[in-house]
Formats: structure tokens, sequence, C-alpha cells
């Protein structure tokens, strides 16, 4: 799997506990109503309608009251989706998962074995840098949707679905807001 967050310090426990603590999937929804959320499923579906890969988006406010005190970094929140959304389970290990994190402002963005091993870490660097800035200007949808085409044309230029390939859907193409 590939990690495309930059390090950075975590804030104070106090202040890390208080900002997991108020935003939850509401904050989210205020950010994505949900014509945009149908929009981000259509292009999650339009664009594995391309390629052999899978893709998720999740996004989380935050981790709750009792959870940051466990020191749970986005980076393992990221990898702990990553299995529970069975990211990991598709037949050509080319799965990839988009994860926010709202309280911390971080994005992880995490591809299976089967295509980490074919795009260099700075891609996904690059993708998590140009997403960033684009919530950072309040451009949420147009960002997430940005995302969703690079990586469905890294997936399409490695593994391209090929004239009387089965469709074969193996994740959910719903945003996951947590």
């Amino acid at each position: 799997m590939t990690n495309t967050s930059r390090p950075a310090p975590l804030p104070s426990p106090l202040a890390r506990w208080w900002g997991h603590a108020w935003l939850d999937a509401r904050s989210v929804k205020r950010r994505l109503p949900p014509a945009a959320v149908q929009r981000l499923e259509a292009a999650v579906r339009e664009s594995e309608s391309r390629h052999r890969g899978e893709l998720r988006l999740c996004i989380e406010g935050g981790l709750g009251p009792m959870r940051p005190g466990r020191a749970v970094s986005p980076r393992a929140r990221a990898i702990e989706l990553f299995s529970l959304l069975r990211v990991w389970d598709t037949a050509q290990n080319n799965g990839v998962l988009i994860y926010l994190l709202l309280a911390e402002h971080r994005i992880e963005v995490l591809a299976d074995r089967g295509l980490a091993d074919k795009v260099p870490p700075e891609t996904w660097s690059t993708l998590a840098d140009s997403l960033g800035q684009a919530l950072r200007g309040g451009q949420w949808e147009a960002g997430l949707l940005q995302a969703v085409n690079t990586v469905g044309d890294l997936l399409r230029a490695h593994y391209p679905r090929i004239e009387g390939d089965a469709d074969d859907n193996e994740l959910p193409d719903a945003v996951v807001i947590l």
C-alpha cells in the first residue's frame, strides 16, 4: 500500500480530542450535499466502466471523542478502513482508497500492491496535494472528482478494460461518509 499524506505533527492532545469530538458525518454532509455525493458515486461508476480496478472514497469528520486519546494516526485509520471496506480484496489487487479525515486535515491515498508496484509514490503525493489544495479552496466536489479521474486514468493505463471483459464491479461505488 502507498501512503500519500505529508507527515505532519499531531495537534496537542486537547485540541485533537476537541476536533475529533466536534466533527462528524454532519460536518462532511455540509461540505458535500446529497446531490454532490450522487455525482461522485456516478463518477466512480463511470470511471470503473473504463478499467478493471476498484476505487473507494471515504470521508470521515472525526474519530469521535474516545478514539483520539488512543493516538490513532490518520494513516492507521486509513489502513483500518482499507481492510474494513475490503479494498484489498480485489481479484487483481488493484483497489484504491481515497480517505479524508476532516478533523486533522489529512488525506491518505492507499493503493493495493497490484497498482502500488506500478505507480511511483510521487504520483500519489501529487494527487493528495492537488486534492488538498482544492479542499482548502472550498472546492470539495471538484477536487474529489479530479481525484477520481486521476485514479481512473492510472487504473486505465495499467488495468484497461478489454473488449469482452465482464463488468465485475467487485466493490460498492458508494461514497462512505463517517
